[in-house]
């Protein structure tokens, strides 16, 4: 398309404004004046623009070249995020035969962006435990394979005996969450125990550093303080690797979740069980010790949680929603009491105050905050019975404004892929990215269930056959090609930042041609020779 606009590159055109700015020692007029200069070049390049796509494209560079020149970025529009988060004491059992309701499956608003489902009493004896840490245990598995053919990727997971931490992210997201971490703490038995304690998932997502941490804190109505003192240690211990982001209150946004065991205070099981019945739900949540908490200790100030308004989560008797009705006998032979009910098993949240800032104090004022958070549902289900406890589930929405806007490596399978021959990949990366010699580049099915589940990979530096400023290309032997071919696409595995930083378009394969022993062998013969002349040409 021919265009009338003077030819010139943008870097030109702000070195001249900045070198005419300071000759005149006066932005603010100047600045005017080429705002007004910027209008009349697109006015003038409108009459050349052939479709509404250009027009688009060339009226945003020029809004945001005039808000450059004024010192201020046009910050990207809000963007929705949607997370659902489940926390569930699942009590040794195996996972159940349906969770539509629970993963929002079966709702006509189940556009769920990240899926982190934190987990308490995942069986873990020592045959059960020893089998998870070679393989993915049971409910690893059966999550993946609901959630997989639905587009959604197990992006991280995080295991402490009976803790299971898992967070599955919508495919197209994935090279926009970075700098995946996981951490874990022991709090039983004086920290050398893992039945109780926390694990923790920290990732960035479009910039924004979030935290996740399922919890299993002590037991029993007595132990109010021993719960906060865990609580607390937690904060204050656990560390990530890496050097952007240390402690966990440090995170834009922390989510704190699991069985948290907070009890009832003061009111009887009779009265309880009465206003329950009854659906009265606020007489009780004055007298909820978790929620005492909240106003007394300094380090719980700035959760948030949603009202209250199911029913108390524990205790139930097995494949039911009675309840506690059994008398237990305690080691001595006498009857133990029921349990009083109560929401043992919650979700919070904590915005950081100075997260809505990160804009410089001049932007601040004309523009919203980056980053908000609304809590579209908190609620139980009643429906399941595996366990004495019920699950609890929060449905967010994360308004943000993105921090990253492409992804850091792109990437793309070159020429027509056969599994009879070797394949090239290229791929560029951003400025500034943590490149590293651990990077590598997989192949993955489409429909892919985990970062993990690569066919084959390449070493982005050992298996490099050519590098520039601009472009990289790494090949793949075709003997690691899979043979009956398929639909594939490529992810860029970053070692430093722990993540997937790039994916590729999905590509198709063509099918290898299968040999037989004697034409195997004259295969290998031939390759033989090959590299001998390879090596003697002094390559």
């Amino acid at each position: 398309m021919e265009r009338h606009c003077e030819d010139r590159s943008d870097m030109d055109f702000f070195s001249e404004v900045r070198v005419r700015s300071d000759s005149q020692g006066s932005t603010g007029s100047y600045g005017k004046f080429v705002l007004r200069q910027r209008v009349a070049q697109l006015m003038t390049c409108m009459e050349d623009v052939s479709s509404d796509d250009d027009l688009q494209e060339e009226l945003s560079r020029s809004i945001d070249q005039a808000f450059l020149i004024c010192g201020k970025k046009m910050p990207p529009k809000m963007q929705d995020f949607r997370m659902h988060i489940i926390t569930w004491n699942v009590g040794t059992a195996s996972p159940p035969r349906e969770l539509s309701s629970l993963l929002l499956l079966d709702s006509s608003s189940s556009n769920v962006d990240l899926y982190v489902i934190g987990l308490q009493e995942v069986n873990s004896k020592v045959v059960n435990f020893l089998s998870d840490l070679a393989f993915d245990d049971p409910w690893s598995l059966f999550l993946m394979d609901v959630l997989a053919p639905l587009g959604y990727v197990k992006l991280s997971s995080i295991r402490m005996q009976g803790l299971l931490l898992l967070a599955f992210v919508k495919h197209k997201h994935i090279p926009f969450i970075q700098d995946i971490r996981t951490n874990y703490i022991r709090t039983g038995l004086y920290g050398y125990w893992g039945n109780k304690g926390g694990v923790t998932i920290r990732m960035s997502v479009y910039g924004h550093m979030l935290c996740f941490m399922n919890c299993h804190l002590p037991a029993h109505m007595e132990n109010t303080n021993q719960r906060l003192d865990d609580f607390e240690r937690m904060l204050e211990a656990q560390q990530f690797d890496g050097e952007s982001i240390g402690s966990i209150l440090d995170h834009d946004v922390v989510f704190w979740f699991g069985d948290l065991n907070f009890r009832i205070a003061d009111f009887g099981i009779h009265f309880i069980r009465e206003v329950v019945n009854s659906n009265r739900y606020n007489l009780l949540w004055e007298k909820d010790q978790l929620n005492i908490a909240k106003k007394k200790e300094r380090f719980l100030q700035g959760f948030l949680e949603g009202p209250l308004k199911f029913k108390p989560t524990y205790k139930f008797d097995l494949n039911s929603d009675v309840y506690d009705t059994r008398w237990k006998k305690s080691l001595l032979g006498f009857n133990g009491k029921k349990r009083k009910p109560a929401w043992t098993d919650r979700i919070l949240w904590r915005l950081k105050e100075d997260s809505e800032n990160e804009l410089d104090e001049a932007a601040a004022s004309d523009f919203e905050q980056i980053l908000k958070i609304n809590l579209e549902k908190y609620t139980s289900h009643m429906s399941f019975g595996i366990s004495d406890h019920k699950p609890v589930t929060g449905t967010f929405t994360l308004q943000m404004k993105p921090l990253i806007l492409e992804p850091s490596v792109t990437l793309r399978a070159e020429g027509e892929w056969n599994a009879d021959h070797d394949s090239l990949i290229s791929y560029s990366v951003s400025k500034d990215f943590p490149s590293s010699t651990w990077d590598w580049i997989g192949l993955y099915k489409a429909g892919f269930r985990h970062t993990n589940d690569y066919v084959t990979y390449a070493w982005v530096k050992d298996d490099e056959i050519s590098f520039s400023k601009d472009c990289s290309q790494v090949y793949i032997n075709a003997d690691e090609i899979p043979l009956d071919g398929g639909e594939f696409l490529l992810g860029y595995f970053c070692h430093n930042l722990q993540c997937l930083a790039g994916i590729s378009d999905p590509f198709q394969i063509q099918p290898g041609r299968i040999l037989s022993s004697k034409e195997s062998t004259e295969e290998k013969n031939d390759d033989s020779t090959k590299s001998d002349m390879f090596m003697g040409a002094g390559f």
